[in-house]
């Protein structure tokens, strides 16, 4: 870590300490607390607010951003050499992630959606196969099964968020080729289970950690857990490029094959050196080779990602144990609480009307508060209900006995239900140890004025 970050970050803890009479600048917002305790009167209904300005985080990468991602960047352009080399920043950066995360192998690719695309040809995943997901996720899950001519069924997901283990058996069928299991907002997934369900049946699992770069199951990183991962670097992910993505996996043939997929069928000097000369024939690719630029920037923010993952997390435990004396009080399950990278706190409120009025009067306090984001119901999507496609008749969405598969509402009921009653404050790893006294006092104070009603 360089001085300058380090020293931010004494700046950050030194200015905590000064207490809550300072007016502070946070994530370029001015902010300052009130005396909650004057004031027991919610600022929805009239009373003071916890905070004078609204506390949020905004994405987290860029705030690290320095002279470290600077310097990595004039190397690639003195060096007159942006496409990627056997000695450039592309090939850095998958070998030191590979080596953070703990996996055999990392592949750098252009987005969190190609490098999903890199796994599923990797996984061999193609027409008459089916992959089981979560109904809580991204678009991008359910399009390149469809994509690849598989067909995408759901699964519920549970209180974590996360696909349910206990839902996927019984979507299985002889046609089920793998199962997604979808890290999201930082959370892990319960993946002792998960792989537990896959190995009984032969299924390959696929780790998506587009939301939980840094994340950890049981002091493994995720990602490098499943059969094949994949990680984003977009904005507003835990570390960011602005686009650019990662697939990862300790299997010498998936690996071979998402290298071929993502780069025209053939393997370069780079891919070579790490394996050998490759055993796999060619076949239909595309091309999705990450830049020097892209990579560079990746480099300085992976020096950077256990610092944003470790105030992240501490932040978070802080504002759970200072409510965790609320009565009733149910948090959002978790697949292991220690590797969670926190970057919410979430309350269960039993249903979407009393959920919306507590983010409605978190909000009025002065902390920025919302219900599970970053993610869509996909069967009650009108697109994905109605099956559309480029090709009106696209033959994916029928078994081979002739039944057409059915989405929305009734397939995913459980799901539509958990995520309308959690709501939750944002969590940022800038965040002083006043912001964090803020955010536990603003949710005390709305929890126990909403219990009494």
């Amino acid at each position: 870590m360089t001085n300058r970050t380090t020293n931010r970050r004494e700046f950050i803890e030194t200015v905590g300490a000064v207490g809550a009479t300072s007016a502070l600048l946070v994530n370029g917002r001015a902010s300052g607390s009130t005396s909650a305790a004057s004031s027991p009167q919610l600022a929805i209904d009239g009373g003071t607010p916890v905070r004078s300005g609204m506390l949020g985080s905004g994405p987290y990468g860029t705030m690290f951003y320095d002279e470290v991602e600077q310097q990595e960047l004039m190397d690639v352009l003195r060096s007159r050499s942006p496409f990627r080399h056997s000695r450039g920043k592309v090939v850095q950066f998958e070998r030191e992630y590979a080596t953070h995360i703990g996996a055999k192998f990392a592949l750098a690719v252009t987005s969190g959606t190609t490098a999903l695309y890199a796994a599923m040809a990797a996984l061999e995943v193609g027409p008459g196969d089916e992959v089981i997901l979560p109904a809580w996720n991204w678009y991008a899950d359910y399009d390149v099964i469809v994509l690849a001519g598989a067909l995408p069924v759901f699964a519920e997901i549970d209180d974590s968020f996360n696909i349910d283990p206990a839902d996927i058996e019984r979507h299985i069928t002889p046609r089920t080729k793998a199962i997604i299991a979808a890290h999201l907002e930082g959370c892990p997934c319960d993946m002792d289970a998960i792989m537990a369900v896959a190995r009984k049946h032969n299924l390959r699992v696929l780790e998506d950690c587009a939301q939980c770069a840094g994340g950890q199951y049981k002091g493994k990183y995720v990602g490098a857990i499943g059969d094949i991962g994949i990680n984003s670097f977009q904005l507003s992910k835990t570390i960011t490029s602005g686009e650019g993505g990662a697939v990862t996996t300790n299997d010498p043939a998936l690996y071979e094959r998402a290298v071929r997929f993502h780069d025209v069928g053939i393997t370069g000097r780079a891919f070579n050196d790490v394996i050998g000369s490759g055993v796999l024939a060619g076949f239909a690719s595309c091309n999705f080779r990450m830049n020097e630029f892209t990579a560079a920037v990746l480099c300085g923010q992976l020096r950077k990602l256990e610092t944003i993952c470790s105030s992240l997390r501490a932040n978070a435990k802080k504002v759970r144990e200072g409510i965790a004396d609320l009565p009733d009080l149910k948090l959002r399950r978790s697949g292991d609480i220690e590797g969670d990278l926190g970057m919410r706190v979430f309350l269960d409120w039993g249903n979407r009307e009393r959920r919306d009025r507590f983010l409605r009067a978190v909000r009025a306090e002065g902390i920025s508060a919302n219900g599970p984001a970053g993610s869509v119901i996909l069967p009650v999507s009108s697109r994905i209900a109605n099956k559309s496609t480029i090709h009106p008749d696209w033959p994916t969405f029928n078994t081979p006995e002739g039944k057409s598969i059915r989405y929305g509402a009734e397939c995913c009921p459980r799901t539509i239900d958990i995520i309308n009653r959690y709501g939750g404050v944002t969590i940022g790893p800038g965040y002083t140890e006043q912001d964090v006294a803020d955010v536990i006092a603003a949710i005390r104070k709305v929890y126990l004025a909403m219990h009494t009603t």
